[in-house]
Parts: structure tokens; C-alpha cells; sequence
């Protein structure tokens, strides 16, 4: 039975939920440790991890996106790789290459960067269309082709994209599916003046991060993403979930609405959500929280929007619909 269809397999048991939920407790106290989040900013990208989706976290330079997902991979007991996009930053350089033995007379794989865990790619928009387009493979499919042979990434797997909104020189827009291979988009923002003051302290002692301990590890990653696929959602669920998709490509405003990945994207969040908030089946609340977060940036709106944004969009279609 397809996810589509609902949760398959056995269902949760309340042992099980409660280790996920521990898992992600155990997760945000260590991330905190380690750098200043907001707590909704955390929880949507436990949620995204969990639903073994990808996040683009896009805001201004310097409020620790780099830093956070730092923190994240080493809470999580993962490998870290992180990928600096520059215009001539070539796909290669990303997945890896065969490169000749002379000793042994043949070709072999060295992986790129994009084997290690928690990917970080920092500043994505400055790589060229060319580079971008060799990650679609890796985020959808989590494998890399290199001339002709599949090679599979490392399990789990996340990739973590930031741009700067403010810099634009240099810069090349993310293409439609690009984009939608994004799970989430987030922002940062600035953190309150306590939580800054408490933080220039913090790091006046050397580099928090590094000294963080793991509060899980891989094994326990894959059991909460195996567990979260197996949350219950509805038939109503589902069919609402269809109809906020379909009042965002009705909309006047938007000239690309959301795209039937979205909703899948959208309902596998919801089901993450609702196992790390204890239950065993996803809820309209679920699908509401994380609506904008998870469709927003998917929307391409019209010329003649006026300055509308996406999230406008979304928060009009959340209001107009009602839940079943």
C-alpha cells in the first residue's frame, strides 16, 4: 500500500512514539547548547529530518545558518560535509568522480561531499544552473550517477541550502524544481537581545559547537523516519490537504500553484509532526502549522500580484478551507 493510501505496516505503539519523542527532546536541548534558535525554527527542522525531507534556509548573512547546521549533525551523531557554491563550483565537485588507478590499471568512484549525512550547501544560488542541477538527483532519488553507475547515498540523508536574500550580484534564481525538492524553506531571522548577549558570551569560550555530545545517533534517526511513515492519516485528511493545493493554484495571484510533490511533501510533515508530538495519527492542526513553511516558496506568483507573497497566498487558502 502506498503512503498515499494511508500508514501500512503495524501500527505505533505507545513505546515507540515515546522514544521518538525523547529522541527529539534529547536533540533540541543539545542543539540549543551549541547556538541560539528559535524554538518553532527547530522544531519545523526536526520535523523535516524526521520526514526525511530537505530545507532551504533562507536569510540574511551571519545569523548562524552555517552554525546550526553544524550543531544539528553533531546532536544527531551524523557526518557533517559542507559545500561552498561559487560560480565555478562544477557538479563534479559535488558527487564525486572516477579517477584513474595507475597501480591497478582501472577507474575508480571518489565520492564528493554529498556522501556525508547533513549536507550543508552554502549559498546555492551562487552555483550555476549546471552544479544545481546535479543535486536534483541526490535529494530526490538519494543516489549519484556517474557515468553510468548509481552510487547510493548515505542513510539518512538531508541537505541543508542557504542563500541570501540580500545578495544578488553573482547570483542565479533556483529553478522551479530545484526548489521543489525543498521540503521546507525557513528563515533564522535575528535572534532577541538577551538570547545575542548570551551568545556573544558564550562564544567568547572558543566554539560551542565543537564540544557538543551526541544525543542520538543514525540507527535512531532511521527508526524515527520508519516510525513516522507509519502515522495514521485519513481519508479526510488527505482529501483536505487536496483541497488546499488546489485553492493556491486557483488563486488569481499565482501562476504556478502547488505541485502534487508539495502535498506529499505537506503530509509526510504532518505525519512527522504529529510523532514527535506523541500521537500516532496526523491531525488538520498538523497540516495547518506547517502549510506555509512547506508551501510558500513552491508558489510562483503573477506579474500582476503586486507585491504579493506566497505566504499571503497560503495563509488566504488555509483560511477559505475548511477541515473535514
Amino acid at each position: 500500500m502506498s503512503e498515499l493510501d494511508g500508514a501500512a505496516h503495524a501500527p505505533l505503539d505507545r513505546g515507540e512514539i515515546d522514544a521518538a519523542v525523547g529522541l527529539a527532546a534529547r536533540i533540541r536541548a543539545t542543539v540549543r547548547d551549541g547556538v541560539e534558535v528559535r524554538e518553532e525554527v527547530l522544531d519545523d527542522l526536526l520535523v523535516a529530518i524526521v520526514a526525511e525531507g530537505h530545507v532551504l534556509l533562507e536569510d540574511l548573512p551571519g545569523v548562524g545558518k552555517t552554525t546550526l547546521a553544524r550543531a544539528l549533525a553533531r546532536a544527531l551523531g551524523l557526518e557533517f560535509a559542507r559545500i561552498q557554491c561559487t560560480a565555478d563550483l562544477l557538479p563534479a565537485d559535488v558527487v564525486g568522480t572516477n579517477v584513474f588507478n595507475q597501480r591497478e590499471d582501472r577507474f575508480e568512484f571518489r565520492p564528493g561531499p554529498i556522501f556525508a549525512n547533513v549536507v550543508i550547501v552554502d549559498e546555492i544560488n551562487r552555483a550555476s544552473p549546471k552544479t544545481q542541477s546535479g543535486l536534483l538527483e541526490c535529494m530526490q532519488e538519494r543516489r549519484v550517477t556517474v557515468d553510468v553507475h548509481s552510487h547510493e547515498l548515505a542513510r539518512p540523508f538531508v541537505v541543508l541550502a542557504t542563500q541570501n536574500p540580500v545578495e544578488f550580484e553573482g547570483t542565479y534564481p533556483l529553478p522551479e524544481a530545484q526548489v521543489d525538492r525543498f521540503m521546507m524553506r525557513l528563515s533564522l531571522g535575528y535572534p532577541d537581545a538577551d538570547a545575542e548577549a548570551a551568545m556573544l558570551l558564550a562564544h567568547e569560550l572558543g566554539d560551542r559547537v565543537a564540544a557538543l555530545d551526541a544525543a542520538g545517533g543514525p540507527a535512531e534517526v532511521l527508526q524515527a523516519q520508519d516510525l513516522a511513515r507509519r502515522v495514521h492519516t485519513s481519508e479526510a485528511l488527505r482529501a483536505y490537504v487536496v483541497a488546499l493545493l488546489t485553492r493556491t493554484r486557483e488563486d488569481a495571484r499565482v501562476e504556478l500553484g502547488a505541485s502534487p510533490r508539495a502535498g506529499l511533501l505537506l503530509l509526510r510533515a504532518a505525519k512527522a509532526r504529529a510523532l514527535l508530538h506523541g500521537r500516532d495519527h496526523a491531525l488538520p492542526d498538523d497540516v495547518q502549522a506547517l502549510a506555509e513553511v512547506v508551501l510558500a516558496h513552491r508558489l510562483v506568483l503573477a506579474p500582476e500580484a503586486h507585491g504579493a507573497r506566497g505566504g499571503e497566498v497560503v495563509r488566504d487558502a488555509l483560511a477559505k478551507t475548511t477541515a473535514l
